[in-house]
């Protein structure tokens, strides 16, 4: 029974998407949200983009 309870838990979190209220939320999945929202705003806005490294022969 406690391995269902556990994978319930993992589901709800998994389920979990960004909300601008995350930014004021003190809980660490919160705080991880808003944080990762804001690395990846700010590489949209600079432009950047991931390349696959070329492999050299």
């Amino acid at each position: 029974m406690a391995n269902r309870k556990k994978e319930t838990n993992s589901t709800e979190i998994a389920g979990r998407i960004y909300e601008v209220e995350d930014y004021k939320r003190q809980d660490q999945l919160s705080q991880g949200l808003a944080e990762t929202h804001e690395q990846v705003s700010d590489a949209y806005m600079a432009g950047e983009t991931f390349q696959e490294p070329k492999n050299k022969k």
